[in-house]
């Protein structure tokens, strides 16, 4: 029989229970655990005034956008949306049947006032990550680090062609990428111009590195713990090798300054394997270099390579493959030349009698005297990281290695952030900082709940 509703009669009392109605085994139930805010309303004290008419609760603002970023929920409108209609998230933002939720707008006028002054997601992303700590889930031993670029909230279509046509005064953005001119991860980072400058976020690079169209980017820099994939720093950078570069050092020395991690090993792709780099990580840091050697010195015309020539470290020459020294000359021909150039790289030059009566010149220097050969002088630090490159730890550091990418995938796939939504380097390092944050939480979850595993959403 079919059957067929009844009158609908309002009850006098409800008994309802948010903690009963939501899921055991839902991913919110599983982070709330983790999410310590006790100390935010003592770190924004100084920010808010004793006396007026009482704030929204920073700590729900806090627990909404955590809301959002774990659930790739990117709108604040819809976010406020969904936490209104949604029990879980109302729950976990300790809302209640009755709360309200705060407008939309609320959110645009805290994070670029008291958040941002008080610098409070990085204090909350720092908390999380001595949270994983706590748990047992950074290593400390071997790290990470790679580069992801971020599409900017400027259309391509538009853009000046100086810096110099920008009105600072209209925009936020512009008056934060005057202020970055002299950072060395955004305006210092290479002396060459881009080609256009986007008048609404001009921080943000016109590049094309992805083989695609140009567009404005950031990048979002990921310094990892290859144990457990738990990100221990974040850092914003403009879209460029030279700035991925320095956020990389930037975050090496800021975990060993805040959280007191020093790795054993870094592990990254060619991009950070300048002989530069090379020599910070192993004489200044003491860390060893499980990176691809950049390295141009090969040729493809099939003459000897520098790989061709053996060093002698205790005589300080090269031996070529015909058994001759190269050596390093302040003269030739009665022209000065310095022992390094302004690259840092050192010549070592073979005598042009050796050379003539060499059968081998037509493959070693066919169309010069002599030969020459160049060095830096941080090849030793060159050097450590090809031994290293043989080693069997070595080829186990290239898997582990795609452990950041993974990160970079899954921030772009599930939690949605292929594309900021907020302008300027100030708000690129907002998104960056909530999305890390996103993922810690949810590794935590995913690690050390115990009883169901957690539903993937």
């Amino acid at each position: 029989m079919m059957g067929e509703q009844s009158v609908m009669q309002e009850e006098l009392f409800y008994g309802f229970s948010l903690q009963r109605h939501v899921p055991a085994d839902h991913l919110l139930r599983a982070i709330d655990r983790f999410v310590d805010l006790s100390a935010i309303r003592q770190h924004l004290a100084p920010f808010y005034s004793p006396i007026g008419r009482p704030s929204i609760d920073p700590e729900l603002l806090i627990r909404m956008l955590i809301v959002g970023y774990c659930f790739g929920i990117r709108s604040e409108r819809r976010l406020c949306e969904e936490v209104h209609l949604n029990l879980a998230y109302r729950w976990f933002c300790r809302l209640g049947l009755e709360g309200d939720v705060p407008d939309h707008s609320t959110f645009s006028k805290t994070r670029h006032g008291r958040f941002r002054d008080a610098d409070l997601l990085r204090e909350l992303f720092e908390t999380v990550v001595r949270r994983c700590m706590a748990e047992g889930l950074v290593g400390g031993e071997g790290f990470a680090v790679d580069a992801s670029m971020i599409v900017a909230d400027a259309q391509r279509q538009r853009g000046v062609e100086t810096a110099e046509e920008l009105k600072p005064e209209t925009k936020r953005a512009v008056a934060e990428y005057l202020a970055t001119l002299d950072d060395a991860a955004f305006g210092a980072a290479t002396p060459v111009e881009p080609k256009f400058v986007s008048p609404v976020d001009p921080a943000a690079r016109w590049t094309a590195a992805w083989g695609g169209p140009a567009v404005y980017a950031y990048c979002t820099n990921y310094l990892i713990d290859v144990e457990h994939a738990i990100i221990v720093d974040v850092e914003p950078s403009t879209a460029v090798r030279q700035a991925e570069v320095t956020a990389a050092k930037t975050m090496i020395e800021r975990a060993h300054d805040e959280l007191g991690l020093w790795p054993e090993r870094l592990i990254a792709d060619t991009g950070y394997g300048s002989a530069e780099m090379l020599n910070w990580l192993v004489h200044e840091r003491g860390i060893e270099p499980h990176i691809p050697v950049f390295d141009k010195s090969r040729r493809k015309d099939g003459t000897f390579s520098r790989d061709d020539f053996t060093y002698d470290h205790k005589a300080d020459t090269y031996i070529c493959p015909g058994g001759k020294t190269l050596r390093q000359r302040q003269k030739t021909y009665r022209v000065p030349h310095p022992v390094v150039d302004e690259n840092g790289m050192m010549r070592y030059r073979a005598s042009k009698l050796d050379c003539d009566a060499c059968a081998l010149k037509p493959r070693c220097c066919p169309k010069e005297p002599a030969r020459k050969v160049l060095r830096s002088i941080y090849e030793g630090a060159r050097d450590m990281a090809r031994d290293i490159a043989k080693t069997d730890a070595y080829q186990i550091s290239r898997y582990q290695r795609k452990k950041v990418e993974m990160l970079f995938a899954h921030l772009k796939r599930i939690l949605k952030l292929d594309r900021l939504r907020l302008r300027g380097p100030c708000g690129a390092r907002d998104e960056f900082h909530l999305a890390a944050i996103a993922q810690n939480l949810r590794k935590l979850a995913k690690i050390c709940t115990l009883g169901t595993p957690i539903r993937a959403t």
